[in-house]
């Protein structure tokens, strides 16, 4: 489907076997939810977590700390977005210290999102190892930062966006569309 709404690359059904596919690769990796821990960059990145537990869950019977970063202050370019930035809550409300902590975000592009997340996380703690897990890599980065696990990879060229809409965010179904600016 194409329009002025944009392209549809993936349907609910679709994101939700990405999902299932990116726990299965979370619990092979880690089989024991002690060490794991989630943490999902707001907006879209904390919803997926949230799904990513919930998964978790269902395959393995364990249910692995999950919370959510704001990054808003981190982020490199604040200042000139915004004169009074937004800030959304952080709740990270266990221990990070030499656990791994799966950074979750939707879609992985410049890797400058990526990066404020980082030094957001130092702030809580020294984690043991920090891995990076997002539903759509849409290449192009700006800084050397690079997926552990990914749902897709999608191309998108210079003047297209791609946006990930879930239900928790008042889309109508969940799916992934590429858009022309």
């Amino acid at each position: 489907m194409a329009g002025p709404a944009g392209e549809v690359l993936f349907s609910a059904p679709q994101v939700q076997e990405m999902l299932v596919d990116l726990a299965r690769q979370l619990a092979s990796r880690h089989p024991g939810a002690g060490e794991l821990c989630l943490v999902g960059i707001r907006t879209g990145g904390a919803h997926l977590a949230a799904r990513l537990q919930a998964q978790l869950t269902r395959q393995t019977g364990l249910s692995p700390d999950t919370g959510v970063m704001d990054i808003t202050l981190y982020r490199d370019d604040w200042t000139r977005l915004h004169s009074r930035p937004k800030v959304g809550r952080t709740a990270i409300d266990f221990p990070v210290n030499e656990r791994v902590v799966v950074l979750v975000d939707d879609v992985l592009y410049t890797g400058r999102t990526v990066r404020a997340a980082l030094d957001a996380l130092i702030d809580f703690g020294r984690p043991r190892r920090i891995e990076l897990l997002v539903l759509i890599d849409r290449g192009q980065r700006e800084l050397p930062i690079q997926p552990d696990y990914v749902g897709r990879r999608v191309e998108a060229g210079p003047g297209q966006v791609i946006d990930v809409e879930l239900t928790e965010q008042g889309a109508a179904s969940d799916q992934v569309v590429r858009r022309s600016l």
